[in-house]
């Protein structure tokens, strides 16, 4: 018999549980978090309140699933060195340029000097192929590809690559509510769920540079006034690979979920357009894998590999925080396979970070240690 509402409302962990009121998503994708919208429930006022619960003052964090980084932006603000891995070169990107800490006035300089040079019209055009002729109409693609052109005159590129690729994003001939996995180009005008009426696809992408720039300066800046004197190390590589240069304190991590999000092809315009090191078929989970038995053994083998890892990377007796919404109840075996004993689990109600809600949703944090 499945539980009741009012059962699985009695297990929740109410300080880890937020209400929309409570925790709009302005709050939830606070200065950096949101420099580049990101498919994720792993907001960083879970982290801050995990680390506040269980990791010692000043310590080192490791985050082998880095992600976009939340754990290593709310390390900073919270005072811990952090060490973050992922296997997608974009997550790596959007990661160094919101950790990295800045010459505000150099940064200024620059992203104001490009986006003056684009609106006067500089920038080489080049005819669109592919990807980018495909999915942008012709002015949006000229636009874009003439800010790209512009990037490799600054010092910060690398954040310039940032807004050109949330530019890039906004501007695809897609419908507004579905720009996370749109399927094919939208050509015609469409009705739309998200504005309530008839909407044209985007023929133009030099407005969205503009705001992109401006917020991204906004945002860097203001986290350059919360962020600590601690620092963030990423590893562009596989987590089952890669040397895990502890020891840590904690490892506070929120695994990808098997067959459920291709990360890669999420960004996909981020890699066409930056020509990125595309790592998809390493992704642990990746969606193209699908839930088969095989690829359900594959993935479990893999986060038993990571997680033994990093756990032979802590200190003696520092936890391990894993958060996961376990439907296939696999991270019993999951940890008993890595040599990790399971101290508590915390459940907590999901205050959707992105994306279209569709029903209640519920994950865990499993606390463990290694045995």
């Amino acid at each position: 018999m499945a539980p009741t509402q009012d059962a699985i409302y009695a297990e929740l962990d109410s300080e880890l549980s937020w209400s929309e009121s409570d925790l709009p998503e302005r709050v939830r994708t606070k200065h950096v978090h949101r420099l580049h919208p990101y498919l994720g429930k792993f907001i960083p006022q879970l982290v801050e309140e995990l680390l506040r619960r269980h990791v010692t003052a000043g310590g080192r964090v490791l985050d082998p699933f880095a992600g976009s980084g939340t754990t290593l932006v709310q390390a900073l603000e919270s005072g811990y060195d952090s060490t973050g891995v992922d296997i997608a070169s974009f997550n790596c990107l959007l990661m160094e340029v919101k950790t990295r800490r800045y010459n505000l006035f150099s940064l200024e300089h620059d992203l104001r000097d490009a986006l003056a040079r684009f609106e006067h019209g500089e920038g080489k055009t080049a005819r669109p192929t592919g990807f980018v002729r495909e999915w942008f109409a012709p002015t949006a693609a000229t636009e874009l590809l003439a800010f790209r052109s512009l990037m490799v005159d600054y010092e910060h590129a690398d954040v310039l690559s940032i807004v050109l690729a949330r530019a890039a994003r906004s501007a695809r001939r897609t419908t507004h509510f579905d720009l996370d996995f749109p399927k094919v180009p939208q050509l015609e005008p469409y009705w739309c769920y998200k504005h309530r009426r008839e909407c044209k696809p985007v023929d133009h992408a030099g407005h969205f540079v503009r705001r992109y720039t401006l917020d991204t300066l906004a945002r860097l800046k203001a986290f350059a006034k919360l962020r600590t004197r601690h620092e963030a190390n990423i590893v562009h590589g596989d987590a089952c690979e890669v040397e895990l240069r502890g020891p840590f304190d904690a490892v506070v991590t929120s695994p990808p979920y098997p067959g459920l999000i291709d990360y890669h092809e999420q960004h996909r315009y981020a890699y066409e357009l930056l020509g990125l090191d595309d790592r998809r078929e390493l992704e642990l989970g990746a969606a193209a894998a699908g839930t088969t038995k095989a690829a359900i053994a594959a993935y479990t083998d893999g986060i038993v590999n990571v997680l033994e890892r990093s756990a032979a990377s802590l200190r003696p007796g520092a936890p391990l925080l894993v958060v996961v919404n376990d439907r296939r109840e696999l991270y019993p075996g999951i940890l008993d396979r890595a040599g990790l004993l399971l101290d508590g689990r915390h459940r907590r109600h999901v205050n959707r970070r992105t994306g279209r809600r569709a029903g209640e949703y519920f994950e865990d944090v499993l606390v463990a240690h290694r045995a």
